[in-house]
Protein backbone atom coordinates (compact mmCIF):
# COMPACT_ATOMS: atom_id res chain seq x y z
CA UNK A 1 0.00 0.00 0.00
CA UNK A 2 1.47 3.46 -0.56
CA UNK A 3 -0.56 6.55 0.60
CA UNK A 4 0.79 10.20 0.25
CA UNK A 5 1.27 10.79 3.95
CA UNK A 6 1.98 8.10 6.99
CA UNK A 7 2.40 9.35 10.84
CA UNK A 8 4.60 7.51 13.06
CA UNK A 9 3.23 8.45 16.52
CA UNK A 10 1.12 7.74 19.43
CA UNK A 11 -2.16 6.64 20.21
CA UNK A 12 -3.80 7.47 23.61
CA UNK A 13 -6.64 6.96 25.19
CA UNK A 14 -7.62 10.55 27.24
CA UNK A 15 -9.10 10.52 30.68
CA UNK A 16 -11.02 14.16 30.15
CA UNK A 17 -11.96 16.17 33.30
CA UNK A 18 -12.95 19.65 33.14
CA UNK A 19 -12.69 21.92 36.16
CA UNK A 20 -13.20 25.97 36.96
CA UNK A 21 -9.16 25.85 37.33
CA UNK A 22 -6.26 24.16 37.14
CA UNK A 23 -5.19 23.41 41.10
CA UNK A 24 -2.15 25.19 42.45
CA UNK A 25 0.85 22.32 43.52
CA UNK A 26 -0.94 20.65 46.57
CA UNK A 27 -4.35 21.91 46.05
CA UNK A 28 -7.17 19.51 45.25
CA UNK A 29 -10.20 21.13 43.19
CA UNK A 30 -13.34 19.39 41.91
CA UNK A 31 -13.72 18.34 38.29
CA UNK A 32 -16.99 18.48 36.23
CA UNK A 33 -17.94 16.55 33.18
CA UNK A 34 -15.47 13.06 33.31
CA UNK A 35 -15.16 11.00 29.54
CA UNK A 36 -12.68 8.95 28.02
CA UNK A 37 -11.83 9.59 24.52
CA UNK A 38 -9.53 8.95 21.74
CA UNK A 39 -6.44 10.80 21.61
CA UNK A 40 -2.65 10.58 21.27
CA UNK A 41 -0.72 13.03 19.35
CA UNK A 42 0.12 10.94 16.78
CA UNK A 43 -3.71 9.37 16.37
CA UNK A 44 -4.76 13.20 16.79
CA UNK A 45 -2.59 14.37 13.90
CA UNK A 46 -3.57 11.11 11.40
CA UNK A 47 -7.02 12.12 11.97
CA UNK A 48 -7.00 16.15 11.51
CA UNK A 49 -4.99 14.69 8.17
CA UNK A 50 -7.67 12.75 6.96
CA UNK A 51 -10.21 15.16 7.72
CA UNK A 52 -8.46 17.59 5.99
CA UNK A 53 -8.72 15.49 3.08
CA UNK A 54 -5.71 13.89 2.99
CA UNK A 55 -5.06 9.88 2.60
CA UNK A 56 -3.45 8.33 5.43
CA UNK A 57 -1.74 5.72 7.12
CA UNK A 58 -0.82 5.54 10.65
CA UNK A 59 2.20 3.77 12.50
CA UNK A 60 2.13 3.09 16.19
CA UNK A 61 1.05 0.72 19.02
CA UNK A 62 -2.20 0.11 21.60
CA UNK A 63 -2.33 -2.99 24.04
CA UNK A 64 -4.37 -5.66 24.42
CA UNK A 65 -6.60 -3.73 27.54
CA UNK A 66 -10.68 -2.24 26.83
CA UNK A 67 -8.66 1.48 26.63
CA UNK A 68 -7.52 0.26 22.91
CA UNK A 69 -11.13 0.41 22.08
CA UNK A 70 -11.50 3.92 23.30
CA UNK A 71 -8.27 4.83 21.84
CA UNK A 72 -9.06 3.53 18.43
CA UNK A 73 -12.93 4.60 18.20
CA UNK A 74 -12.53 7.34 15.74
CA UNK A 75 -9.63 6.43 14.20
CA UNK A 76 -11.91 2.60 13.34
CA UNK A 77 -14.87 4.61 11.49
CA UNK A 78 -13.05 7.34 9.21
CA UNK A 79 -9.51 7.74 10.14
CA UNK A 80 -6.36 6.14 8.31
CA UNK A 81 -4.97 3.03 7.49
CA UNK A 82 -4.45 1.34 10.77
CA UNK A 83 -2.78 -2.06 9.28
CA UNK A 84 0.65 -0.84 10.86
CA UNK A 85 -0.95 -0.13 14.27
CA UNK A 86 0.38 -2.80 16.60
CA UNK A 87 -1.34 -4.54 19.39
CA UNK A 88 1.30 -5.67 22.17
CA UNK A 89 0.97 -6.81 25.36
CA UNK A 90 0.33 -4.32 28.32
CA UNK A 91 -1.81 -0.95 28.61
CA UNK A 92 -2.50 1.23 26.27
CA UNK A 93 -1.17 4.92 26.22
CA UNK A 94 -3.05 6.97 28.85
CA UNK A 95 -3.69 10.67 28.85
CA UNK A 96 -5.07 12.49 31.45
CA UNK A 97 -6.36 16.16 30.37
CA UNK A 98 -7.96 18.93 32.48
CA UNK A 99 -9.64 21.60 30.57
CA UNK A 100 -10.08 25.01 32.49
CA UNK A 101 -13.31 27.18 32.07
CA UNK A 102 -10.88 29.43 30.46
CA UNK A 103 -10.25 26.94 27.31
CA UNK A 104 -6.37 26.40 28.74
CA UNK A 105 -5.29 22.26 29.54
CA UNK A 106 -3.27 20.77 31.39
CA UNK A 107 -2.25 17.48 30.53
CA UNK A 108 -0.37 14.49 32.05
CA UNK A 109 0.50 11.41 29.41
CA UNK A 110 1.43 7.71 30.49
CA UNK A 111 3.57 6.00 27.49
CA UNK A 112 1.93 2.52 28.00
CA UNK A 113 2.04 0.61 24.49
CA UNK A 114 3.52 4.28 23.06
CA UNK A 115 6.57 3.29 24.73
CA UNK A 116 7.10 0.03 22.31
CA UNK A 117 7.15 1.87 19.01
CA UNK A 118 10.93 2.04 18.85
CA UNK A 119 13.31 1.89 15.95
CA UNK A 120 12.43 -2.15 15.21
CA UNK A 121 8.75 -1.81 15.06
CA UNK A 122 9.12 1.15 12.80
CA UNK A 123 11.34 -0.69 10.64
CA UNK A 124 8.72 -3.29 10.10
CA UNK A 125 6.59 -1.05 8.71
CA UNK A 126 9.81 0.29 5.93
CA UNK A 127 7.89 0.14 2.64
CA UNK A 128 4.98 2.02 4.08
CA UNK A 129 6.87 4.85 5.43
CA UNK A 130 9.19 4.88 2.25
CA UNK A 131 6.09 5.42 0.05
CA UNK A 132 4.82 8.06 1.86
CA UNK A 133 5.49 11.84 0.35
CA UNK A 134 4.74 12.85 3.48
CA UNK A 135 5.91 11.70 6.85
CA UNK A 136 4.43 12.81 10.41
CA UNK A 137 6.26 12.22 13.99
CA UNK A 138 6.16 14.11 17.58
CA UNK A 139 7.66 13.17 20.52
CA UNK A 140 5.66 10.56 22.21
CA UNK A 141 7.35 8.01 21.07
CA UNK A 142 11.08 6.77 21.80
CA UNK A 143 13.67 8.98 20.29
CA UNK A 144 15.21 5.64 18.00
CA UNK A 145 11.76 4.87 16.51
CA UNK A 146 11.56 8.65 15.13
CA UNK A 147 14.83 8.99 14.07
CA UNK A 148 14.64 5.67 11.89
CA UNK A 149 11.37 7.19 10.86
CA UNK A 150 13.09 10.28 9.23
CA UNK A 151 15.78 8.03 7.92
CA UNK A 152 13.51 6.37 5.83
CA UNK A 153 11.90 9.41 4.59
CA UNK A 154 14.87 11.28 3.96
CA UNK A 155 16.04 7.95 1.79
CA UNK A 156 13.10 7.57 0.26
CA UNK A 157 13.26 11.33 -0.69
CA UNK A 158 9.99 11.99 1.35
CA UNK A 159 8.87 15.17 3.55
CA UNK A 160 9.58 14.75 6.71
CA UNK A 161 7.25 17.02 9.10
CA UNK A 162 8.63 17.08 12.79
CA UNK A 163 6.56 18.11 15.85
CA UNK A 164 8.34 17.97 18.69
CA UNK A 165 5.51 18.10 21.41
CA UNK A 166 6.71 17.35 24.33
CA UNK A 167 10.21 18.04 23.89
CA UNK A 168 12.87 15.62 24.33
CA UNK A 169 16.48 15.02 23.77
CA UNK A 170 16.52 14.34 19.91
CA UNK A 171 19.92 13.96 17.71
CA UNK A 172 20.49 17.84 16.14
CA UNK A 173 20.84 15.62 12.63
CA UNK A 174 16.94 14.94 13.46
CA UNK A 175 15.95 17.99 14.18
CA UNK A 176 17.86 19.44 10.93
CA UNK A 177 16.08 16.75 8.87
CA UNK A 178 13.02 18.20 9.56
CA UNK A 179 10.89 20.27 6.62
CA UNK A 180 9.25 21.83 8.50
CA UNK A 181 10.12 21.73 12.45
CA UNK A 182 6.59 22.72 13.88
CA UNK A 183 6.86 23.90 17.31
CA UNK A 184 4.86 26.25 19.83
CA UNK A 185 7.20 29.43 21.61
CA UNK A 186 7.97 27.39 24.76
CA UNK A 187 8.90 24.65 22.98
CA UNK A 188 10.97 26.62 20.38
CA UNK A 189 12.75 27.81 22.91
CA UNK A 190 13.92 24.54 24.46
CA UNK A 191 15.09 23.33 20.71
CA UNK A 192 17.08 26.46 20.46
CA UNK A 193 18.97 25.49 23.78
CA UNK A 194 19.81 22.17 22.25
CA UNK A 195 21.87 23.95 20.05
CA UNK A 196 23.32 26.52 22.69
CA UNK A 197 23.09 25.26 25.82
CA UNK A 198 23.88 29.33 26.80
CA UNK A 199 20.81 30.34 25.29
CA UNK A 200 18.30 32.38 27.28
CA UNK A 201 14.79 30.60 26.93
CA UNK A 202 13.04 32.91 28.80
CA UNK A 203 13.95 35.59 26.20
CA UNK A 204 13.51 33.31 23.22
CA UNK A 205 9.64 32.30 24.27
CA UNK A 206 9.66 36.05 24.65
CA UNK A 207 10.37 36.72 21.16
CA UNK A 208 9.16 34.19 18.91
CA UNK A 209 11.00 35.56 15.83
CA UNK A 210 14.15 35.39 17.46
CA UNK A 211 13.64 32.56 17.93
CA UNK A 212 12.68 31.46 15.36
CA UNK A 213 15.27 33.17 13.18
CA UNK A 214 18.34 31.50 15.81
CA UNK A 215 16.61 27.83 14.30
CA UNK A 216 17.04 28.70 11.13
CA UNK A 217 20.75 29.78 11.88
CA UNK A 218 21.47 26.62 13.55
CA UNK A 219 20.47 25.02 9.66
CA UNK A 220 16.86 23.91 9.92
CA UNK A 221 15.24 23.63 6.05
CA UNK A 222 12.25 25.54 7.67
CA UNK A 223 9.96 26.08 10.77
CA UNK A 224 6.39 26.85 11.59
CA UNK A 225 5.66 28.12 15.08
CA UNK A 226 2.49 28.25 16.18
CA UNK A 227 1.64 31.09 18.92
CA UNK A 228 -2.23 30.25 19.55
CA UNK A 229 -4.72 32.84 19.43
CA UNK A 230 -1.50 35.25 18.12
CA UNK A 231 -1.47 33.10 15.14
CA UNK A 232 1.47 31.15 13.49
CA UNK A 233 5.41 32.37 12.18
CA UNK A 234 6.22 30.04 8.95
CA UNK A 235 9.55 30.61 7.17
CA UNK A 236 9.93 31.37 3.22
CA UNK A 237 13.05 31.97 1.64
CA UNK A 238 14.90 32.42 4.41
CA UNK A 239 12.03 35.48 5.79
CA UNK A 240 9.81 34.85 8.25
CA UNK A 241 6.28 35.98 7.59
CA UNK A 242 3.53 36.04 10.01
CA UNK A 243 -0.05 34.42 9.68
CA UNK A 244 -2.48 35.73 12.00
CA UNK A 245 -5.14 33.09 13.49
CA UNK A 246 -8.75 33.58 12.61
CA UNK A 247 -10.78 35.47 15.65
CA UNK A 248 -13.07 32.47 17.57
CA UNK A 249 -14.05 32.27 21.29
CA UNK A 250 -12.53 29.04 22.35
CA UNK A 251 -13.76 26.20 24.43
CA UNK A 252 -11.79 23.77 24.20
CA UNK A 253 -7.94 24.09 22.74
CA UNK A 254 -7.01 20.46 23.84
CA UNK A 255 -5.68 18.56 20.37
CA UNK A 256 -5.59 22.03 18.23
CA UNK A 257 -2.08 21.97 18.00
CA UNK A 258 -2.43 18.65 17.22
CA UNK A 259 -5.37 19.78 14.44
CA UNK A 260 -2.97 22.23 12.67
CA UNK A 261 -0.06 19.73 12.34
CA UNK A 262 -2.40 17.28 10.48
CA UNK A 263 -4.31 19.77 8.40
CA UNK A 264 -0.65 21.07 7.61
CA UNK A 265 0.31 17.91 6.65
CA UNK A 266 -2.58 17.34 4.08
CA UNK A 267 -2.07 20.63 2.76
CA UNK A 268 1.95 19.69 2.15
CA UNK A 269 1.40 16.43 0.82
CA UNK A 270 -1.43 18.09 -2.15
CA UNK A 271 0.85 21.29 -3.36
CA UNK A 272 3.76 21.44 -1.25
CA UNK A 273 3.42 25.23 -0.35
CA UNK A 274 4.18 25.87 2.92
CA UNK A 275 2.76 29.60 3.54
CA UNK A 276 -0.58 28.07 2.28
CA UNK A 277 -0.72 25.37 3.94
CA UNK A 278 -0.07 27.05 7.26
CA UNK A 279 -2.64 29.39 6.34
CA UNK A 280 -5.22 26.24 5.84
CA UNK A 281 -3.86 24.79 8.62
CA UNK A 282 -4.99 27.83 10.77
CA UNK A 283 -7.95 28.31 9.80
CA UNK A 284 -8.64 24.14 10.08
CA UNK A 285 -7.36 24.69 14.16
CA UNK A 286 -9.50 27.50 14.51
CA UNK A 287 -12.71 25.47 14.07
CA UNK A 288 -11.11 22.94 16.84
CA UNK A 289 -11.09 25.21 19.18
CA UNK A 290 -15.05 26.54 19.65
CA UNK A 291 -15.83 22.23 20.12
CA UNK A 292 -15.19 20.35 22.82
CA UNK A 293 -12.71 17.56 23.02
CA UNK A 294 -9.56 16.30 20.40
CA UNK A 295 -10.53 14.61 17.87
CA UNK A 296 -14.13 14.95 18.04
CA UNK A 297 -13.92 18.34 17.32
CA UNK A 298 -12.05 18.31 13.96
CA UNK A 299 -13.98 19.69 11.11
CA UNK A 300 -14.66 17.84 7.73
CA UNK A 301 -12.96 19.35 4.47
CA UNK A 302 -17.00 20.38 3.77
CA UNK A 303 -16.50 22.68 6.87
CA UNK A 304 -14.07 24.04 6.42
CA UNK A 305 -14.95 25.14 2.93
CA UNK A 306 -18.06 26.41 4.21
CA UNK A 307 -16.11 28.76 6.94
Amino acid sequence: MSVPIVVVGSVNADLRATVERHPQPGETVLGGDGTVTPGGKGANQALAAVRAGGRVAMVGAVGRDPNSDAALRLLRSQGPDLGAVDEVDGPTGVAVVMVAASGENAIIVIPGANATVDASAVERHRDLIEGAGVVVCQGEIPVDGIVQASELCESAGGRFILNLAPVIEVPSELILRADPLVVNEHEGALVAAMFDAGADTEALEADPSACVDLLMSQGCRSVVMTLGSKGSLVTVEDQVRAIPAERVEAVDTVGAGDAFVGALAARLADDGDLESACRSASGFAALTVTRPGAQASYPTAEEVAAT
